[in-house]
């Protein structure tokens, strides 16, 4: 079965998770965006072996710790989806917009699309590619576990800022409607800030998109 922990990294508090197999400890960290040493700790703590770096997308806050990660274990990184070049190449712009340590470009190890599939240990989840927010985003479910990492597609009472280079209103709603909620009423969803919720609670409540 499919584990996993949140640490919240960078001035954002963005969330970062550590996702493991609890039959072989193996691990993948998505999104590392910053202060590298407090998610190397908490793999310490855990008694993980990290093997892979998932991206949801290339934003600051989310990819900026990557290329130095993936340095110092020789990880691959996989993800996002290909819509993302551009804010891979900006990395150094933007930390110098948001005042983050520098942040180096990286080219991933595998880009991902709609359908496909990334695996640590025995867990297998889909990927699903939900622009919107930025054109390469993508989400990972795992329907197992019944748990989604959405990144900043939604969040718990919120959705995704469109005003960023490549946002788009529409394609976010849509992201949401047809690729998020068929996993599910009951999926608890971790977004990239904040607090959980699940698919079915923001249908009912979340200003903006409910009752889609």
């Amino acid at each position: 079965m499919l584990k996993y922990l949140t640490v919240p990294v960078t001035p954002f508090a963005q969330n970062c998770s550590i996702v493991w197999c609890d039959q072989t400890l193996q691990a993948a960290v998505i999104d590392p965006g910053g202060d590298l040493d407090k998610i190397e700790s908490a793999v310490r703590e855990l008694g993980l072996k990290l093997e892979q770096i998932w991206l949801t997308h290339a934003h600051i806050d989310h990819a900026g710790g990557t290329a130095e990660l993936a340095k110092r274990y020789g990880l691959p990184i996989t993800g996002p989806h290909p819509g993302d070049q551009f804010w891979i190449d900006g990395l150094a712009q933007q930390s110098q917009m948001f005042g983050f340590p520098k942040a180096e470009p990286f080219t991933p190890s595998r880009w991902l699309q709609d359908g496909d599939t990334v695996q640590v240990g025995e867990s297998v989840l889909n990927v699903r590619h939900t622009p919107g927010h930025t054109p390469g985003h993508v989400v990972f479910h795992s329907p197992e576990a019944k748990r989604a990492f959405v990144g900043d597609v939604l969040f718990s009472g919120g959705i995704g800022r469109t005003d960023f280079p490549g946002g788009n209103h529409p394609e976010l709603i849509s992201s949401i409607t047809q690729r998020l909620w068929p996993m599910g009423d009951d999926t608890v969803f971790i977004p990239g800030h904040g607090s959980e919720s699940t698919f079915g609670q923001e249908r009912r409540s979340n200003p903006f998109v409910r009752g889609t």
